[in-house]
């Protein structure tokens, strides 16, 4: 859970004493137009920004945003797993070695472990015969299914996805949302801001419309999407 997080980057505030709550197995779709926040959102709650002000409970302790230990950053992000738009796979390793690199140097994994496992995130993903393919060798929407099987490899209790088929072209998305329907249904509890609305209203358990920084409305996602309340939500969802 998260209470009152702030982020300006000094041309006003991009995150105005946001709220949200999380529990295991949700699926909350961040949806909302370019500039609403809901990027920085996502990178204040893993640290890759810094919050200004809020706090967060995560496995019944508490931290302030702003005033949060490095030691405490690292141990809550070992708890997390993030999916980047653009990939942000090692151009110079393969598929395998992408997957199993944090699990070598970050965690200190004996290789052969780490091996099995990035295998078999790599199967759960369907990429079974691309171990050692590199990251020029597979397409987009492989590449982002690489990114997903090194966030699941770590065993997260929650991943955090930034618009993870924005990057690709529209016939390479079905695949990456597969995965993600896929992940859904074995429970994990993800966090997706994104555009497809088809995923938002059939995968996600909870929606969240975002504007100027602030939570215009959230709900469950069949009365988001069926009878929303707020009149700039309706024009977002009619215009999407």
């Amino acid at each position: 859970m998260i209470k009152g997080i702030h982020k300006d980057f000094g041309e006003g505030e991009v995150l105005k004493s946001v709220d949200l709550s999380v529990e295991k197995g949700d699926v909350i779709a961040i949806l909302g137009p370019s500039g609403s926040g809901k990027t920085t959102l996502l990178r204040c709650m893993n640290f890759l920004e810094t919050a200004d002000g809020g706090t967060m409970c995560f496995d019944g302790e508490e931290f302030t945003f702003g005033h949060i230990k490095k030691k405490d950053i690292a141990r809550l992000r070992k708890k997390t797993a993030f999916v980047f738009q653009n990939y942000n796979l090692f151009l110079n390793k393969t598929a395998l070695q992408n997957v199993t690199e944090g699990l070598t140097v970050a965690r200190k994994m004996p290789k052969a472990k780490a091996v099995a496992i990035g295998h078999k995130m790599l199967d759960k993903v369907g990429l079974s015969d691309r171990y050692d393919y590199y990251p020029h060798q597979l397409s987009g929407g492989q590449q982002q299914r690489v990114a997903i099987a090194r966030a699941i490899a770590t065993e997260p209790e929650i991943i955090y996805f930034d618009e993870p088929t924005s990057a690709l072209d529209p016939e390479l998305t079905g695949e990456v949302l597969e995965v993600m329907r896929q992940l859904a249904g074995d429970g994990m509890t993800m966090l997706v801001v994104t555009h497809e609305l088809g995923f938002a209203k059939t995968v996600s358990n909870k929606v969240i419309f975002m504007e100027g920084g602030v939570v215009v409305e959230e709900g469950n996602a069949k009365d988001i999407f069926e009878c929303p309340k707020q009149e700039r939500t309706r024009e977002f969802l009619r215009l999407a």
